[in-house]
């Protein structure tokens, strides 16, 4: 029992790999015409053809795991996502990857294989639209820059858009901040070098005990001020548990993985300059914190460089260079406990800059939480999509209705690093 609850914890809590719970599993009538599964170069693979497709095939590349997640979740995003785009006709595939983990490079690859599988042994889909939540959002815009010939569009979804570069440096600024103010724990290693500790052991409780203990408020609330993170979502993530916060925290495992992957240390704060306004720092003054010396720590601290060929791996596979030929349509909600919606401004931004903002739209949803989209979200996007890739005419708000929890007046704030 302890071990089932220690991989649940787990999924709930750590980076990308945490799939929101879907409403019930609704039956589907869809009958299959194709429905295989095996291996592809050492990634388990899934492709679902209904009987009534539609032409459309749908790719599907997952989010950040530790643990190996089995068919639909890994290959379609969900049982009921995958049962309401079958029963609309849509073809589905989705690869596993090669291994766990920050696997942005393998699953670029993966899943550019698994596509040409489809095509060679299944049949040419009309259209390629390529889906893909947090991680799995990283390797959707990735890969529409770098094989624009394979895939006709691409839907990103509460990915961190800004690039990885810009999220992880991000998360350094909330592990620093949580040091001068709170203490990292040796468990952890070092903000500027954390290691693989265990998350449900080392971490997990350690930050639950500071963060349910009232005299450690005002200092919590100091990391939230310094890193400019809004309350909606810093402590708490409906329908999620907890939230930016915690799951930050967490994160710290992350880049010790990607560490190990990229060879060294791939984020830096060197240059920068952490500041509070007057107003809030009378506000932390009044729950008993002197905010000046702790800004005089962090600023000491404003030293960390990236080894360069670390920071070269995080930039060549997961950052974007805005240059989009084919359509991109990205789905984030106004709260994300993991990736920030500000960072869709710094894509916006990109592709602006590179001169392809005709192949951009960006719409948001209601929701509160990481990746908390549903069915009918889901199904709206692709449907939005599709009718792009067919007019040639982006879709306007009217593909988007707020009575499925849709804002399209919305406008994320700037992406913001100190």
């Amino acid at each position: 029992m302890k071990a089932k609850l220690s991989l649940s914890l787990l999924l709930i809590f750590l980076v990308s790999s945490v799939f929101m719970l879907p409403p019930a599993k609704a039956e589907t009538a869809a009958s299959m015409a194709v429905d295989i599964s095996g291996y592809i170069d050492g990634a388990a693979y899934h492709i679902r053809v209904p009987e009534n497709w539609n032409g459309t095939l749908l790719v599907y590349a997952h989010g950040y795991s530790f643990v190996q997640l089995d068919p639909p979740d890994a290959a379609f995003g969900g049982e009921v996502y995958e049962d309401i785009l079958l029963a609309q006709g849509y073809a589905l595939a989705g690869s596993m990857f090669q291994n766990l983990g920050w696997a942005v490079k393998e699953g670029i690859h993966d899943t550019l294989v698994l596509t040409n599988f489809f095509r060679e042994q299944v049949g040419e889909p009309d259209k390629i639209i390529l889906y893909g939540m947090s991680m799995g959002g990283i390797i959707t815009a990735k890969s529409i820059e770098k094989f624009p010939g394979i895939y006709d569009g691409g839907i990103p979804m509460c990915g961190p858009m800004a690039g990885s570069t810009g999220a992880f440096d991000n998360h350094l600024d909330v592990g620093l901040a949580y040091d001068v103010a709170i203490g990292w724990p040796a468990s952890w290693g070092t903000v500027e070098d954390p290691i693989l500790a265990n998350p449900w052991i080392d971490i997990l409780p350690v930050i639950f005990g500071r963060l349910w203990n009232p005299d450690y408020y005002g200092m919590h609330e100091f990391v939230r001020l310094v890193t400019n993170k809004p309350a909606e979502d810093f402590y708490l993530a409906p329908n999620q548990g907890y939230g930016f916060y915690v799951e930050n925290i967490l994160i710290s495992y992350a880049r010790a993985e990607i560490e190990l992957r990229a060879g060294g240390n791939p984020a830096q704060n060197a240059g920068r300059v952490y500041s509070l306004d007057e107003e809030e720092k009378a506000y932390l003054l009044g729950l008993g914190v002197d905010a000046d010396p702790l800004l005089a720590a962090m600023n000491a601290r404003a030293t960390i460089t990236a080894d360069r060929n670390a920071r070269n791996y995080l930039m060549q596979y997961a950052d974007f260079t805005g240059r989009i030929t084919q359509p991109v349509l990205t789905l984030h909600t106004k709260y994300d406990s993991v990736a920030p919606v500000e960072m869709e401004s710094a894509y916006g931004e990109k592709v602006v800059s590179a001169g392809y903002d005709d192949n951009l739209v960006q719409v948001y949803t209601n929701g509160l939480g990481h990746c908390t989209f549903t069915p009918q979200q889901l199904l709206a996007v692709v449907a939005g999509m599709e009718s792009w890739l067919e007019t040639g005419v982006a879709p306007d708000k009217t593909y988007f209705p707020e009575t499925i929890g849709f804002d399209n007046d919305f406008e994320p704030l700037p992406w913001w690093l100190p």
